[in-house]
């Protein structure tokens, strides 16, 4: 540097440089700091000229899609949940059948002797069977149409938790996605500033080449992790496009960065948080259903292991004749109107099979329930820990590592002063920055997807 370099040319390229650097670090910390410029900001070094910002493509708060619009447009157009929404209407459809009572049976019959050379003689009757239902059949085939529609219900409610837990997913890796895509551009864009100067130095042979080559690739590095992920956003923008059923043709944009977004009040404690799990957990509801369900059909079972009873009436009309060489002699017609009671005796088959599978059931459905209420009280004990770490974590990085990262950009200003530094040095120093700010976007999406996995493990919705 020496041989390119005068005492004044040194002096200027380091003020410049110095103030490119200090630039970078206030900017980058101040992505820390509630003064930060925020996406989509004015004012924000990405909006400047030298670097054409990607971020309006991706982000808009005036008319971007929020959470809560996502996950109630996917509830509505979801293909599973219609799905499951027309088996509540068959449940219903079920219940309807089961109020039916039985219908009757009627019986009619001729009989004649012409056939075996009595033609004199024939019988007509004509009767009618109604089966009766007896020791509560017909309630409890109402009660299991009942339960199965209860059951049906909650099945939607599970489905929907699912569908919302996907959409959790993908809307934190855009959110993180849309940060790093604005990180990269500020120090794009402050690497752009420093290029042009070291040209112009270069032109004038003030600045070796070596140096302007190391920034340029410094600046093509940037450009292709911009690049790289831009891809991530796009790929979860996609995919939450998919989620809430959005056309291709319809705009999709964020309405929220990681450092906005917000969730419901979640618990305060883990205590409160289990209560609330336990309560609104669809798991539990199911379970409980289920035991239901298999209650009632064990009552049905019960029921139909019972005589069934018929009654019955029949009218006989009969006519007969002597038969005689000169031909059939007519008698009196006779006629009879019958009652009676048709019983099934259940000897054999008091529906044993049946009775012991629905006691299996009932067994399995409380054993669901109590695995359910265990693996409630993990997830959300999780969730917390989790929000507690990444909280410590960004105490961490708000008190400690990006202060003293930029305590040692002015360590090293203050020795490139004195002309035993090299540019490589200040830009090792902002890949240490930018590194930091990665962490923090890290951590960042750290607590807010704990804080999504908690919201979706109360069971609550938005």
């Amino acid at each position: 540097m020496k041989t390119f370099l005068g005492g004044r040319a040194l002096g200027s390229l380091l003020v410049v440089t110095v103030l490119v650097a200090i630039g970078f670090a206030q900017s980058s910390v101040a992505i820390l700091q509630d003064k930060s410029p925020t996406v989509g900001d004015k004012e924000s070094p990405a909006a400047r000229p030298g670097v054409v910002s990607v971020l309006a493509n991706y982000y808009s708060q005036a008319d971007g899609v929020s959470l809560n619009e996502i996950v109630k447009r996917a509830f509505d157009t979801n293909g599973e949940i219609k799905i499951a929404r027309l088996e509540v209407d068959k449940a219903r459809a079920r219940l309807t059948q089961a109020g039916l009572r039985p219908n009757p049976t009627l019986e009619v019959e001729q009989s004649s002797g012409r056939l075996v050379g009595s033609p004199g003689d024939s019988e007509f009757s004509a009767g009618i069977a109604v089966p009766l239902e007896l020791f509560g059949r017909r309630q409890r085939r109402i009660d299991v149409a009942y339960a199965e529609i209860a059951l049906r219900e909650a099945e939607i409610n599970a489905r929907q938790r699912t569908l919302a837990s996907q959409i959790f997913v993908s809307y934190t890796e855009a959110l993180a996605a849309l940060r790093e895509v604005q990180v990269s551009e500020e120090l794009l864009t402050l690497d752009v500033r420093t290029v042009e100067f070291v040209q112009i130095r270069v032109n004038e042979g003030e600045t070796p080449p070596l140096e302007l080559n190391l920034l340029q690739t410094e600046v093509e590095r940037l450009r292709a992790r911009r690049q790289l992920v831009e891809g991530r956003l796009q790929a979860a923008l996609t995919r939450l496009r998919f989620y809430a059923g959005f056309e291709p043709q319809e705009p999709f944009k964020l309405r929220e960065d990681i450092g906005s977004a917000t969730l419901p009040s979640l618990p305060p404690s883990i205590e409160t948080g289990i209560d609330v799990g336990l309560r609104n957990r669809p798991e539990i509801r199911l379970a409980e259903l289920d035991e239901q369900l298999a209650s009632a059909g064990l009552r049905l079972i019960n029921s139909q292991s019972r005589p069934d009873l018929t009654a019955y009436s029949r009218f006989t009309q009969g006519r007969s004749s002597i038969d005689l060489p000169t031909g059939p002699f007519p008698q009196d017609r006779d006629r009879s109107l019958t009652f009676g009671v048709a019983i099934t005796l259940p000897l054999f088959n008091k529906n044993q099979g049946a009775k012991a599978e629905a006691a299996i059931t009932i067994r399995q459905a409380q054993e669901r329930r109590a695995f359910a209420e265990q693996f409630i009280k993990n997830e959300i004990t999780v969730a917390f820990q989790r929000i507690e770490a990444a909280n410590r974590s960004l105490m961490t990085l708000e008190t400690a590592v990006l202060p003293r990262s930029r305590q040692n950009i002015e360590t090293i200003r203050r020795v490139y002063e004195l002309g035993e530094l090299k540019i490589t040095d200040l830009i090792a120093e902002q890949r240490r920055l930018l590194d930091a700010n990665r962490d923090l976007t890290e951590t960042l999406t750290e607590r807010y997807r704990a804080q999504a996995d908690l919201f979706i493990a109360l069971g609550i919705t938005l």
